[in-house]
């Protein structure tokens, strides 16, 4: 997670592509250190949301409104009485620093044409917005830096505007061989470090991917880098640097299991074992990532009473099946007694008074049988006992073996709604899992709420590296859906072998059948989205859906086949490509 130079340089790359020549319609500040802009040009309204806040300062557009004060700030008066209905001239970004210029040209009260520079430094606790004039010169700022709060550099108004300190680094576009071979490789630290410690811009993600491309383990020390090793990792740098100078972006989030770990602006081959999802812009990137970020925070806290709920039902579940498939592994011992009374009644006639023991041939299997007797009791006595025991165990086999299936079948069904619960992404999820959860009695409804109420549900979309959509449903009813009335008879269904998990979907189209990539890359997200996600491989089955049955009054996400195929797979959904939710 790192809004460094590289992330900017996207930013300022789709900036330059919508915003020269458009027009500031209007400026607004949500919060003290926030500025939104709304730009117009002839095709389009834009929303420029720039945050110098200290623990989250950003810079992105966005689709968004924000609800602002009813008196407006000086900060905001201030830009509004100089750059309303200005006209943006050009965005840039100084070497690979975190610092975005907005040149704007504007006409003053005097009706003469002006210039002004809006200057947005994205860094940290230090991050701020300051106004220019054409000379260089502050006009204001969002925050005002005095000598008593740093040594280094002030901003105040009248004062002439100076970059921050480097510290000592370079951009990566003035890096030159000797450079390399100089200053960077002689760093008396890891490669990483003398990376990120050496180019302004990059962030220790991006210095480590820099080394996983290399071969290089990026905890090596640096002056061990040498040889091919060393060149690998120039030919890397060298790439990076084309990239950005091109502007060849690919901006992405990486996932860990729901959650948002990452962002990029360039594929993250050392993150492989994650799942990788691409964006048209990285103001897209930066929306998501901290809205999921948010989400997937509340949506942990909102799960947590449903968590308790069906970890608590699985316990009492389990504990039940094991004490009554105990006891029914207990009535394995009837047959022996039925033919215990058998043979007893066939030669009882052999049984003397005070006997413990007689021992005669089963006619069963023509082998020897010792069969235990009470003394105290007649041979016929101790038939009847036998025969009351089988009674009783069959009686109570024939009890059990329904209650053990459907304790089984309640302990795979609450199974899969927790697999259901890792997956969650948002509160519509959650909605439908706790709709599920009401339906069969483990939460209480409260009121007359209406089922599957606010925002709907959506499943996972993924496009094959041939190009088949493929649909994940997140939860038993969603599974149901995808299954029985999404999906074609000819459409594939995939599912992992014997345990929870959801249920995926591949449409054929108009295709005949699936390219054998396409089968293994449906398998790797039936794998990742059950229970077995953390194994090395999951068996899948799979088969096409006209295959599949759902039995009379079965529980949500339950179905039956007998015509299959498996596989094992690894649960890796990395290179797979995800439609991201509208």
């Amino acid at each position: 997670m790192a809004f460094d130079g590289t992330v900017i340089a996207n930013v300022v790359h789709d900036m330059n592509k919508v915003l020269p020549g458009s027009r500031i319609y209007k400026i607004y500040q949500p919060e003290k250190d926030e500025l939104l802009f709304i730009f117009k040009n002839r095709k389009e309204t834009l929303r420029l949301l720039i945050s110098a806040g200290a623990s989250l300062p950003l810079i992105y557009f966005t689709s968004e409104n924000k609800k602002n004060p009813l008196t407006a700030p000086m900060f905001c008066m201030l830009l509004r009485k100089h750059i309303s209905n200005g006209r943006i001239l050009s965005v840039s970004q100084p070497g690979l620093e975190r610092i975005v210029e907005i040149d704007i040209e504007h006409l003053n009260e005097m009706g003469d044409l002006c210039r002004k520079k809006l200057v947005v430094e994205i860094m940290g606790k230090h991050s701020n917005i300051i106004f220019l004039d054409q000379s260089g010169m502050i006009i204001d700022s969002i925050k005002h830096i005095s000598s008593q709060i740093s040594s280094v550099r002030e901003v105040l108004p009248g004062r002439q505007y100076t970059y921050p300190p480097n510290q000592g680094k370079i951009a990566i576009y003035d890096m030159d061989p000797d450079w390399y071979a100089d200053v960077l490789l002689k760093k008396p630290v890891s490669i990483q470090k003398a990376i990120y410690g050496s180019l302004s811009g990059i962030s220790p993600l991006l210095a480590n991917e820099m080394c996983y491309r290399a071969g290089i383990d990026g905890n090596d020390s640096a002056a061990s880098v040498e040889g091919d090793k060393a060149l690998a990792l120039y030919g890397e740098l060298g790439r990076l640097k084309t990239w950005l100078e091109d502007g060849r972006f690919t901006p992405n989030i990486i996932y860990q299991g729901n959650e948002p770990v990452e962002f990029s602006s360039f594929r993250l081959l050392g993150q492989s074992d994650r799942e990788a999802v691409y964006f048209d812009s990285i103001s897209e990137v930066l929306e998501r990532y901290y809205a999921e970020r948010e989400v997937n925070t509340r949506i942990r806290q909102k799960s947590t009473d449903l968590r308790k709920v069906v970890g608590n039902a699985i316990e009492r579940a389990a504990k039940k099946y094991d004490l009554q498939a105990k006891q029914l592994k207990d009535t394995e011992k009837r047959e022996q007694y039925r033919i215990y009374g058998e043979l007893l009644h066939t030669y009882g006639y052999e049984v003397t008074e005070g006997q413990k023991e007689l021992t005669c041939t089963n006619y069963y299997d023509g082998k020897e049988i010792r069969i235990p007797l009470d003394p105290q009791l007649s041979a016929m006595e101790n038939a009847k006992k036998y025969f009351d025991r089988y009674n009783k165990l069959k009686r109570t086999h024939q009890a059990l073996s329904g209650l053990v299936e459907e304790t089984r079948q309640e302990l795979a069904h609450l199974e899969s709604v927790s697999n259901s619960l890792e997956i969650a992404r948002d509160e519509a999820d959650l909605s439908m899992i706790k709709e599920e959860l009401t339906q069969y009695g483990y939460v209480r409804r409260h009121g007359q709420g209406k089922k599957g109420s606010g925002a709907k549900s959506r499943p996972f979309h993924y496009v094959s590296s041939d190009g088949f959509h493929i649909y994940v449903g997140k939860n038993n009813f969603q599974n149901d859906e995808l299954t029985f009335r999404f999906a074609n008879g000819k459409d594939m269904w995939f599912h992992a072998k014997n345990m929870a998990g959801s249920h995926v979907i591949v449409k054929l189209e108009t295709a005949d059948q699936l390219p054998d990539r396409t089968y293994e890359e449906a398998a790797r997200l039936a794998a990742y989205y059950s229970k077995g996600k953390n194994a090395p491989k999951v068996e899948i089955d799979y088969t096409e859906r006209k295959n599949l049955k759902k039995p009379p009054q079965a529980k949500p996400g339950f179905v039956i086949y007998h015509t299959n195929y498996s596989m094992n797979i690894e649960p890796d959904i990395s290179g797979i490509t995800r439609i991201p939710d509208r």
